[in-house]
Formats: C-alpha cells, structure tokens, sequence
C-alpha cells in the first residue's frame, strides 16, 4: 500500500463501494490542459499523484417502473492505494490541506472523461460528488471547470447531476450554485445525497429546490418490516414530489426493499437489486429487465389506470428551457385560453411549469418586454419556472391523487413516461375524472360481498401468464366444500360471513403485492401468481390458507357441532343427513412456457378435473399442469 499523506482514516466505506477494489483499467487519456487533473497547477504533487492514481466505478440509477437506465453515480475507487479507507476520507484530507476546490474538481472533470466514453452518454445522466464545502468562490471556478470539460467533449451540460452530500452545510454551494446557473444560463442540477443523514434534512429539502434527493439507505433498510420507518419514508417522498423534486431511493438490496421503493412512490431506484457497480462503463446497460419484470409483478396497482390516465391527460406542447423569452410571449399570445406551459430540458424531462401571471410585471411594463428579450440584460425562461408536481404515468390513480392533493394552488401535475420524460399534463378536473373512472370500473367488476375483483381481472391476468413464455406461472382455484348444508342450516347471513371470511383470508396470505386475488362469485375464489419460483413455497402457502379458514370458520357453528364435527341437515332430496364443517379446496393449476401452446379452452375441463380430485385428498389440495 502506497501512503502518500502519512496518515489513514477510519471512516467507513459508503453503500456501494468496496474498499479492496482496484482502479478502472479504461479511464481515458486526458487532454493536456484541458480536462486532465494530473497536471493541473492548482495541485500540489502529491495530489497531483492521488488523483491520478483514483479511478471512478459506475452505479446505474434506474427508472422504478420501466428498467430504463435514467443514469449513472460515478464512485471513487482506488483510494485505499493511498491510505484511505472510504472515498470520504479522500475529501476529508483535501479539505484539511486546504486543496479541497482543486481535487474536487480534478476528480469531477476526471469522472465526465469517463462518462464520454458511454455509449448512452447523450441521452442519460452523471451522478458525479461535488463537496459543498468548498468556498463559493472557488465553486465558481469549478462549475467553469466543469462546464469546459462538458463542452470540449461535446456534451450539453443538462447531463450532469452534482451529488452534495448533507453531511456538510450546502448554503455557500447553493448560492455559488445559483449564480453560476443565472451568469451562464447553465443546466446544472444538483441533488442531495444522502438524504435523511443530516440532522436538518427536512430544512434542506424546503429551502434549497434541489432537482433530486438520493434516500439514505438507513432510510430503506428494515422499511419492509417496519410500518412506522415505511410511513416515515413515504412521507418524505411525499414532500419531495409536492415540491417537483425527484427521489432516488439509494442502496435498494433485495425485491422486498424494491416493492417498499416502489409502494411508496420512489422514480429511481440503485442499488445490488439493480446493478453492483461496475469498473468498466461500457457494460452498464441501457436498461435492466429484471427491474421491469418486477413491475409487472406488482399486483398493487391496476393497470387499467395507465389506460384513464392516457385517456384524460392533455397532451399540452412543453416549451423547452431554451426557448427564448420572445418566443414564450408569442406563445403565449397564440394560445390565449392558456394560463401555464410546462418545461423541459433537452432531454425532454420536466422542469416545471412557467405561469403567464408571473409575467405581468414584464407585460405591462413600458419596457419590461424589450429588457426581457434583450439578450444582453434580459432574464432566461428557467428564471419564471415554477415547481409544479410530478406523477409517473403508471402509478396508481389513488397515489397521483395523493400527490396532487398535498400541493397548494397547483393546476394539475406534470405526468412522465418509463424514462422519465414529459408525456403530458393532468389538470386538476382531469384528475377527478380519472377517479371516477376508476371507481366505475370497479364497481362494474367487484364483487359486493368480498370485495375483490372479478371475471375480467382473471381473464387479463390468464392471458398474461399465456403469452409469456419466460417462466412458471400459476393459478389456485378455490371451492367450498359443503357450503349448502351449511347455508341451509345456518341461513343466507352466516353464509356470506363465511364467504366474506375467506376472502379475508386471501387478503392476508396473498396481499404481498406479488399476488392477485380474485373473486369468480358464490363459493369459488382464485389467487395468482406469476413467475413462481419456489413452487413448493407456494403449495405451502395455499395449504396454509385453507387450514386457517378452517380453525376460524369453526367459530360460526354452535357449540354440539363443534364437539360433533358434523351438522345434520336434510339433502337435496330431503333425507337428513350428517354433513362435515366447513373447509376449501384448490386446485393448483402450473402454467409452463410450453403451456402458451395451449389456449385458456384447456383449463376449464383441467380444473374441472382437480377440483373433484381436491375434494377426495386429505388435505383438499390438488395440483395439475396446463398441457
């Protein structure tokens, strides 16, 4: 181990990076002068050494919903060959030899090199450190560094997103930050990293209009287990959205922390359930199926919802932050019924909305019209932007609802497709009609007694399973075993509390999200699940399910039954005879790749079979497979 600082820190790795990881073989050569750092006169040698010596990894950061890749976190590596132990020690030591602003930016400009080598790089974004305690003057000179770099390589600098970390005040930053985006009309967006690791996050987030917060996984972790964290979390998302903010949930590990993620409404997500980071950037991809699959898994959401949405959003031209203020008068003037037009970057993602009201001053002045276009003096259009929430186009209506009613004085919300692009706008009216469609829907296909849904959901979740031939599906079908009797004796009023009954029970077995359930209507329910996996996990899960209405229905019979395990009850044909309590049957019906071969004609007479075959086995459970 080289130690050129004499000195080793303690600090812990962050999320992410590996503490034994050796540099990137791949960082490109950098032009004398112009993007390198080695050479830079602002270093001192050693620096100048270490900094050659770093290299940076590439976390992707990725869209929740679709997979697309929105991203990428540049991560230092290689530190530990100069005695440090995490990449903030690296900056802790800049800092306290009084190099901070030259090594930060040395390394930022030495992460955008690497980032040009991308073969995404002119359509996704750069997470990349910037330390907010650097002074403000030497953050200016920075953010010119750095707009340099982005310009000799040809690229906008709306691609870049300046990770600050909460650990430290980001007040000087944000000024520096701000005037650098007024003087040199910049698009420059910074996020907070971090975020729930300070002690004034909630302040941060209110005072300082990031673009982005990153969740700290402290955050995250435990969130799937614990309902208060879990309603902590949400309502920091909450916030965030009301505020045009986007979230980036950090270090998401495994699926269950995912469907927290997604549950309480995250846009990104990065972490090992994603992607590790990876030393060469030419292997992140440019989108992450398995992120996609586990969308579709999520049965919380209804997907008629995307189609409403689509249905009632208006498809209002954005005006992109470039526009010149000339223009946006004139537009303006041509459409005289609008009050707002969204905004855009070059990306196409919303930047929030610019209210004609806020224009006034400048419309009935003498000659605020002709400062404003002037382009020496006037101001830029990202000057009028106002936040204005923001709903991915397939969340659910009730969630965009939440987000929309959290916002004062909003005209509507601002709605994004899978890569996080402007799709349209959602007006406040739109939104109202949205639910209403939705609780129409419902109401024409739930069942009133149970509650859940009908015929048409089973139907789209069967032709789903057959049309994808990737993997194992199922479904588990479920009858009543000797419900007449039991409605006979006890009355209609009982009986639909024991139907009501089961269907609770289906609720708490499989309400995980990763499931559906579904009432066909009567006695006969269904539950699905698609790529199954652990087959025999589900068995177990459907046994357990018909054993536990059975303890709990056996509270309905009186006392001499219980004891008896049998009512007596005159048949159909009117002789009395003793019938068994109440208990279910399943029939577990395998939908394999090969099954897609088949239609869904096969299944009735499949089921029709397991059923009766279920109704004979000791444990009332039955298993087939679509042929």
């Amino acid at each position: 181990m080289v130690t050129l600082f004499g000195r080793k820190s303690m600090s812990q790795p962050r999320h992410g990076e590996q503490a034994g990881a050796e540099p990137a073989d791949e960082t490109p050569d950098f032009p004398q002068g112009e993007t390198g750092a080695s050479d830079s006169p602002m270093l001192s040698p050693r620096w100048a050494e270490a900094v050659a010596g770093l290299s940076h990894a590439f976390q992707p950061v990725v869209n929740i919903h679709s997979g697309h890749t929105y991203g990428i976190e540049a991560l230092l590596r290689g530190f530990e060959r100069f005695g440090f132990d995490s990449a903030e020690a690296v900056f802790d030591a800049a800092f306290a030899d009084g190099e901070l602003a030259a090594v930060d930016t040395a390394l930022r400009k030495k992460a955008i090199a690497a980032y040009a080598q991308w073969p995404f790089c002119c359509d996704r974004k750069l997470f990349v450190n910037a330390d907010a305690r650097v002074l403000a003057e030497d953050l200016s000179a920075g953010f010119a560094d750095t707009r340099n770099a982005l310009s000799a390589l040809g690229i906008d600098d709306g691609t870049v997103i300046l990770d600050i970390s909460e650990r430290a005040p980001i007040g000087d930053f944000l000024e520096a930050f701000l005037a650098e985006k007024h003087t040199h009309r910049s698009a420059l967006r910074y996020a907070i990293d971090d975020f729930g690791a300070g002690l004034g996050s909630l302040q941060t987030l209110y005072g300082a209009h990031p673009d982005f917060i990153k969740i700290d996984r402290t955050l995250l972790a435990g969130s799937s287990d614990d309902a208060r964290k879990k309603i902590f979390f949400s309502h920091i998302v909450s916030i965030a959205h009301l505020l045009g903010v986007m979230v980036v949930a950090e270090g998401v590990e495994n699926e269950a922390e995912y469907f927290v993620c997604k549950e309480v409404g995250c846009d990104l997500i990065q972490g090992f359930v994603v992607c590790p980071p990876l030393d060469r950037i030419a292997e992140v991809a440019r989108e992450f199926p398995a992120v996609r699959e586990l969308s579709r898994r999520d049965r919380r959401q209804s997907r008629s919802d995307e189609r409403i949405l689509l249905e009632r959003m208006e498809a209002i031209e954005p005006l992109p932050l470039e526009t010149r203020m000339l223009e946006v008068f004139e537009r303006f003037r041509a459409e005289k019924t609008r009050t707002f037009f969204p905004v855009v970057d070059a990306t196409g993602e919303p930047r929030g909305i610019i209210r004609e009201g806020d224009l006034k001053e400048y419309t009935y002045s003498q000659f605020g019209r002709d400062l404003m276009t002037n382009r020496a003096y006037g101001r830029s259009l990202d000057q009028f932007v106002s936040p204005c929430p923001v709903a991915a186009i397939n969340l659910a209506a009730e969630r965009i609802l939440e987000i929309f009613t959290g916002a004062d004085h909003a005209e509507g919300l601002i709605l994004v497709d899978g890569e996080s692009k402007y799709a349209g706008f959602l007006s406040a009216t739109a939104l109202l009609r949205v639910i209403n469609d939705k609780n129409l829907t419902l109401a024409r296909d739930q069942n009133p007694l149970s509650r859940l849904p009908g015929n048409t959901v089973i139907h789209e979740f069967l032709s789903e399973c057959l049309a994808d031939a990737s993997e194992e599906h199922a479904m588990v079908y479920y009858d009543f075993d000797n419900f007449k009797p039991f409605n006979d004796h006890y009355g209609f009023r009982q009986g639909d509390r024991a139907i009501q009954l089961f269907a609770d029970v289906l609720r708490r077995q499989f309400g995980n999200g990763e499931d559906f359930i579904a009432h066909i209507g009567g006695d006969d329910f269904v539950s699905g699940r698609k790529a199954v996996g652990d087959f025999e996990a589900l068995r177990c899960i459907v046994a357990r399910t018909l054993d536990i209405f059975r303890e709990e229905v056996a509270a309905f019979y009186d006392d001499a039954a219980r004891e008896c395990g049998v009512i007596v009850v005159a048949d159909r044909y009117g002789v009395e005879r003793a019938f068994p309590l109440l208990t279910v049957s399943a029939a577990i019906v395998r939908i394999r790749p090969e099954s897609r071969q088949r239609g869904d004609d096969h299944l009735s007479p499949l089921i029709a079979g397991l059923k009766k075959l279920a109704k004979s086995e000791a444990e009332h459970l039955a298993i087939g497979i679509l042929p």
